[in-house]
Parts: C-alpha cells; sequence; structure tokens
C-alpha cells in the first residue's frame, strides 16, 4: 500500500500544495546578523512564503537515464531556486525562475577565500508512484551547521526545505515520470556562496543560496561507467578474480584530509577540492577511491567522499560490532546515510530476536577511534567479516581491498557484496523508493 504524505521529521514543515508555492506555511522568525561595524540588528529571515514564480519559456529535454548525457552529470532540470542576502537588508524573497546562468564579480570573496558550502541529497521517484525526499531534515540542518563554520548568514533550515520541497514539486512530474521513472532519482544541490565584492579577508556582506536538480547516472548499480580499473580486475596487487567492491587506496602519512579542530565536519568546498591529487593517484593507479587515514596511528576515517564501516568480532569480548569513526573530533561528515545505518543497526541488528529475521547475527554499534593495524590484526586472525563505504553518491558500497602501505588486505565478501552491507542497503531502498512506509521518507506533493 502506498504511504500517505507525511510531515518532515525534523522541520516539522508541511509538504507544498499543487497550486502555488506561495502556499507554503509561513515561519515568521526573526534573525539577528553582524552588520557591517559588528553590532547587531534585526534583519529580514528567509521565508520561502515570499517565493516568486518565474516559469521557463524554453522547456528542456529530459534525457535518458543511461544516456551519456545524464552520466556527464552536467544536465538539469527546467528551473532553479535562488535567495539574495544583504548584511544592510537580510534575506530578500526567494525566487524559482528558469534554470540558467547568473553573474558574480570576479572580486567575489567565494572565487578567493573559499566561502562556500553545499548539499548532496536525492529526489526519488517511489515504485508506488510518489516522488519523496530522504531525510530531507537533517540535510538542512548539516547545511546551516556548514555555513556558520564559514561566516556565511544564518537561516532557518525548515525554510531551505520548503525552497528544495517546492523546487521538487515544480519539476518532478516531469524529469521523473511515473510511467517510466519509478525507481529513479534527481540529485539535488544546495549551494551557499559568498558574493561579497571586496578582496579584504572579512565576514562577507552579501551572499547567494541557490538549489538545482540534476541528472545523475546510478553509481550504487555499477561504480563507475566507463570503469575504472580497478573495477576491471586491473588494481595494484590482490586479487585480479575480484569483480565487485570498492577498491580503495590507503593515504599516506603527508597527505591529510582533515584534523581535529578543524572542518572536515562541514560540507564546505575547501574540503573537496584538496583531495583531488589524491583521487586522481588512486584512479591512476587502478583504485576506485581513496582510504583517508590520520596520524601516525593511520587512524581511519573516511572513503573518498563517504563514511566508512567495519563489521568485525571484537578482540576481547567476542561480540560482533559495526564499527565507525566517532563524530566528536569533528574529522569526518556528519553524514546522513552514516546516521541511517546507526540508526537501523540500533533498531533492528542490537537484539537476537530482530536480527534473527534477517538471518544476521546481532551486532553492537561502536562509533570509536580505529586504525589500520587493527583491521590488518583483525583480517589475519578471521575477525574482520565485511566493511562499506556510504554516502549520498555511492549509497551503500562494499569494499574488497584495501591497498596499505605496499600490501593488499582483502576483505571478505558475500558474492558482489557483504551480507550486513546488502541488508542495509535493502531497508534504506524500501524506504526511499516506498516499498515501506516510514517517517524518513518525506513525499513531495507534485503539481499536475
Amino acid at each position: 500500500m502506498a504511504p500517505a504524505p507525511i510531515t518532515p521529521e525534523s522541520s516539522g514543515t508541511t509538504t507544498p500544495t499543487g497550486s502555488t508555492a506561495t502556499s507554503l506555511t509561513k515561519a515568521g522568525i526573526e534573525h539577528t546578523q553582524p552588520n557591517s561595524n559588528g553590532s547587531t540588528e534585526s534583519l529580514a529571515p528567509l521565508k520561502a512564503s515570499s517565493m516568486t514564480i518565474n516559469l521557463t519559456n524554453t522547456p528542456r529535454p529530459v534525457p535518458a537515464p543511461d544516456s551519456a548525457e545524464t552520466k556527464a552529470q552536467k544536465t538539469c532540470t527546467d528551473h532553479m531556486i535562488t535567495a539574495r542576502w544583504t548584511a544592510s537588508h537580510g534575506w530578500e524573497a526567494p525566487e524559482l525562475k528558469p534554470y540558467g546562468a547568473f553573474s558574480i564579480m570576479p572580486t567575489a570573496s567565494v572565487l578567493h577565500y573559499a566561502t562556500e558550502c553545499f548539499e548532496g541529497l536525492k529526489l526519488y521517484r517511489g515504485y508506488d508512484g510518489a516522488l519523496r525526499f530522504f531525510r530531507i531534515g537533517k540535510n538542512c540542518q548539516r547545511m546551516r551547521k556548514s555555513a556558520s563554520r564559514i561566516a556565511l548568514p544564518d537561516f532557518e533550515p525548515a525554510e531551505l526545505e520548503k525552497m528544495i520541497l517546492a523546487l521538487a514539486a515544480q519539476d518532478g512530474a516531469k524529469w521523473l515520470p511515473k510511467d517510466t521513472r519509478a525507481g529513479g532519482f534527481l540529485y539535488v544541490r544546495p549551494t551557499f556562496i559568498a558574493t561579497e565584492e571586496a578582496l579584504g579577508v572579512q565576514r562577507p556582506k552579501e551572499a547567494l543560496l541557490y538549489v538545482i536538480m540534476a541528472c545523475f547516472p546510478d553509481m550504487s548499480k555499477s561504480l563507475a561507467d566507463p570503469a575504472p580499473p580497478a573495477l576491471k580486475g586491473e588494481a595494484d596487487g590482490g586479487s585480479k578474480s575480484q569483480t565487485s567492491g570498492l577498491r580503495l587506496l590507503a593515504s599516506s602519512e603527508d597527505s591529510i584530509r582533515a584534523w581535529p579542530g578543524g572542518f572536515g565536519y562541514a560540507k564546505v568546498g575547501a574540503n573537496y577540492g584538496p583531495s583531488l591529487v589524491a583521487q586522481g593517484e588512486a584512479r591512476a593507479r587502478g583504485f576506485d577511491q581513496v582510504l583517508w587515514l590520520f596520524g601516525q596511528e593511520s587512524y581511519v576515517t573516511e572513503a573518498g567522499a563517504s563514511n566508512f564501516f567495519v563489521v568485525m568480532r571484537s578482540k576481547d569480548s567476542g561480540k560482533l560490532q559495526l564499527i565507525t569513526a566517532p563524530l566528536g573530533e569533528r574529522i569526518i561528515l556528519e553524514g546522513v546515510t552514516r546516521a541511517s545505518v546507526i540508526d537501523l543497526a540500533n533498531e533492528r541488528l542490537a537484539a537476537a530476536p530482530t536480527a534473527s529475521e534477517s538471518g544476521l547475527e546481532p551486532v553492537e554499534v561502536v562509533e570509536r577511534r580505529f586504525t589500520m593495524p587493527e583491521l590488518l590484526e583483525a583480517q589475519a586472525e578471521g575477525r574482520l567479516i565485511e566493511a562499506f563505504a556510504a554516502g549520498t553518491a555511492f549509497f551503500i558500497a562494499p569494499v574488497a581491498l584495501i591497498h596499505f602501505r605496499g600490501g593488499d588486505m582483502e576483505v571478505p565478501m558475500d558474492g558482489d557484496s557483504g551480507r550486513y552491507a546488502r541488508c542495509f542497503k535493502q531497508w534504506l531502498v524500501d524506504i526511499m523508493w516506498g516499498n515501506r512506509s516510514h517517517e524518513w521518507g518525506v513525499v513531495v506533493e507534485e503539481k499536475a
């Protein structure tokens, strides 16, 4: 039975109606922001209810899901939403308008000082026919946290959520048609940049928040296309017969993605540009991604831009544990998929009766520091069960091999995936595509 539209889990907002975006619920929240002399004054808050609508006269063609155009990741839907902020006024009315270029000055802060953050989430066309987001409130809250780290202005996450829902309601029916795109998705990218024209290093006085939706290939079905050498059995070392699962190249000691007290927890552009050199090296050597380590102890943090999990048996207690790096040091991103895996494990795999229904042994969820030498020891002793990456783009991606300091560590697999990774993936698929009604699935009331 198809689930009914529900209230977003964390924001308390409702989905937009099918008439106009201006029917969105008003928030009426007052914010204060520092002005040019450092004092504060009441500024206009971000309000999705004040959104203006300007629909395109030149609609764009929708590419096929597996076409070269989709794989190029450059095609966006007909419309986007923008909202401008200034230190003197606050937030101007958001505008839903045709997708296209906008202008910023060469001296804009974002071009010089990396004052930019973004989010990545997906709009799903369910097998039940509904459009829905997955835990969209968490993405909006995280974007607010990222913005605060780089001195961008504050906003109410619920208002950003309404803006995203409005864009999905406008373009969803055309770009994810019910009759042909069940099981498909669009990639949604909210972005926040400082457009202040002054070159001085200072808190920006102008900023632009915008939301776009793009056609994306399904990386969870085929990790890359054309497949990198690692997926063709051509990676350095390791079993040449292994054809599925990620192959990761552990980072060297002089290549650090994030550090305690830094900004690794924030989804800011400055976290990604510097990682491209290491990622390129990994691809050139036949691996799919970098496994980011930290310190001389080789603490395991993230796999590429995804969170990293291992399932292994404790050497001390003998208990089976699902282990991932902790959030407290702010080295890793507070991933939405990460949180969902942990929540599902605690709910469905922590006790024997629940776990037995899935045919899996119960696991204890542990968020702690762990090292590559610890994983090597577990693998040698037969205590390592599986490993997987978790994120929006690659979804739940099993790991088959880790190359560390000149040697390969093969990770156990059950066919094309570990059993726990396969189970988590299925549970999440059921929620995202409407096979199971769940509070995490936020249904969009699309326009006719």
